[in-house]
Formats: C-alpha cells, sequence, structure tokens
C-alpha cells in the first residue's frame, strides 16, 4: 500500500490516535489520504497529471481509500437541460451501495469546491442513481482542508459531502502529529476518519423522500 520502510509504524500510530473518531458501521477513507505511490516528489504537479497518476496507481488508490470500491469513470460527462459538466473520478462502493464522486483540488478547500460538489450530487441521485441505489456520496479531496469550511458550510450537518487531504508522499512524524492535532482540534469526522453507515444512507433516503 505505501512504499516507506517505516510506514507500519506511522498507520498504527494514525490508527490509535484517530479511533475515538471512527462512530459508526463502515470506515470509507481517510483523512489524509497517504499517496505516496503516486511518484511525485514535490508540490509541482497539476490537477490533470494527479489525476492521470491517480489512474495509473488505480489499484493502490483503492486500497489507500478502503474496502468495496470499484472505478467507474473519469471525467465523467453529465449532461442537463442546460449545461455539460465533467466529474473528475467516479466510484461505486459496493458495500454501501452508493456512488462515490471525487473532485481533485490541488491547494486549500474553498466554499466554491463545497458548493460544486453539492450541486454534482444532486445531479447524480437525479440522474444517474438507481431506485436501488443508496444517496451518492461526494468527496473533495484536496491537499489542504479549512476549519471554518467544515464548521459552517453544509459539510457540518451533510451525510453525503465530505473533505479529505491527501498527501503525494509519507509525512514525518512531526508531520503526522501535526495532522493529528489538527483533526482533533476541530472534533469532526470530517478532519480525521469519517464513515458512512447503510442505517445513515438509507434514513437519509427515506426522510428526504
Amino acid at each position: 500500500l505505501l512504499i516507506s520502510p517505516k510506514k507500519e509504524k506511522v498507520i498504527e500510530e494514525m490508527k490509535s490516535k484517530t479511533s475515538e473518531y471512527k462512530d459508526s458501521q463502515f470506515e470509507l477513507i481517510k483523512s489524509p489520504v497517504i499517496a505516496e505511490f503516486l511518484g511525485f516528489k514535490a508540490n509541482d504537479y497539476t490537477e490533470t497529471e494527479l489525476e492521470s497518476a491517480i489512474l495509473t496507481h488505480i489499484r493502490d488508490f483503492l486500497m489507500e481509500m478502503g474496502k468495496g470500491f470499484a472505478f467507474v469513470a473519469r471525467q465523467q460527462h453529465i449532461v442537463t437541460e442546460t449545461d455539460d459538466y465533467f466529474i473528475d473520478l467516479v466510484f461505486y462502493n459496493i458495500e454501501l451501495k452508493c456512488y462515490v464522486l471525487i473532485d481533485l483540488k490541488i491547494g486549500k478547500i474553498t466554499h466554491q469546491d463545497v458548493g460544486q460538489m453539492d450541486m454534482y450530487i444532486r445531479m447524480y441521485d437525479d440522474l444517474k442513481k438507481k431506485n436501488d441505489d443508496n444517496p451518492t456520496i461526494g468527496i473533495v479531496l484536496c491537499t489542504k482542508t479549512d476549519e471554518d469550511i467544515a464548521r459552517y458550510s453544509v459539510l457540518h450537518d451533510s451525510k453525503q459531502i465530505f473533505m479529505a487531504k491527501y498527501m503525494p508522499y509519507m509525512p514525518t512524524k512531526e508531520e503526522l502529529k501535526l495532522e493529528i492535532e489538527n483533526g482533533a482540534s476541530t472534533g469532526s469526522a470530517t478532519e480525521m476518519n469519517w464513515s458512512v453507515s447503510y442505517g445513515e444512507c438509507n434514513t437519509k433516503e427515506s426522510t428526504e423522500n
């Protein structure tokens, strides 16, 4: 999964420090996502290059994300009555029975990114989701999360939109400690490990219907 010789110690420390944030049935994705396998040595790549690297190393990426993921599409074309849209990456999670949309961002997440993902999810639920699928999940995958957005945007209450940080290299012990402390300071599952259960998906769907 990772190529660092010290990966086991780092992973075990992350698990022990973030275990208290796992409060539902199924852990879907970690934050930060350690993407050392992509091969970037510095933060001098474009979103297109990031997307291509993920597809080149899709097996490693799926393993890092968690269990049950299957790749569906890259730059999936969504057509509405008024415009055309392209979603960076689309997956399906067979454990949760739902589509998972990923929007790749280089840099700090913005409220525009969250609003765009909210729109993508609504479009996907309306145009692509089948009746027996659970509500679509959207992840804004960025290099820097934001406490204000986690606390005051629709991310705070939504069970369908999440942000996660990715790191294209194995963090040092100091960087890992800082990530854990930053996550703990928000008290938000969107900053650490977050999860979605079947019950949460089904409850939200039945409430909206």
